[in-house]
């Protein structure tokens, strides 16, 4: 029985949270991802952004980094912690290459640019998630077997 994307964890399908408190971040994505099966939820603050994320369901982050320049680093300290932590990608108005040089250092997977572009944002988040759920795969390989795994 195929299984229904309202009902699948991250590793089946695309699941991200997007940490913003601008409308207009949570319209533009919103509107790209109903082409897709995808997931997205949302989060105002890192604070709920994490209580979200502690429940296991998100494969990918993206946070704004205009309005609250702090967040994107306070979330992905917070985010390392957890047992199956998430890819962070920092979204801006202002994508330069000391923020880019500065997320890739600090751990995040990459940086978009805003306002969103459909065919960046496809292409950024499919590749998060296929690193994320390949990560997941080898975690669990070391704790399984892997020949159980790798006939899946």
């Amino acid at each position: 029985m195929p299984v229904r994307v309202a009902e699948a964890g991250p590793e089946l399908a695309v699941t991200v949270l997007l940490v913003s408190a601008l409308p207009d971040d949570r319209r533009s994505l919103a509107d790209i991802f109903s082409h897709t099966n995808w997931r997205l939820s949302f989060a105002d603050t890192p604070g709920k952004a994490f209580d979200l994320l502690r429940q296991g369901k998100h494969a990918v982050v993206i946070c704004d980094r205009d309005s609250h320049p702090g967040w994107w680093t306070d979330l992905l300290g917070r985010i390392s912690a957890l047992e199956s932590p998430p890819f962070l990608v920092v979204a801006t108005l202002r994508p330069d290459n000391q923020l880019w040089a500065e997320a890739l250092n600090l751990g995040a997977y990459d940086v978009l640019s805003k306002p969103f572009d459909q065919r960046e944002v496809l292409h950024v988040v499919s590749a998060a998630w296929q690193q994320w759920r390949s990560r997941e795969r080898r975690q669990r390989c070391m704790s399984e077997d892997c020949e159980l795994i790798a006939s899946r």
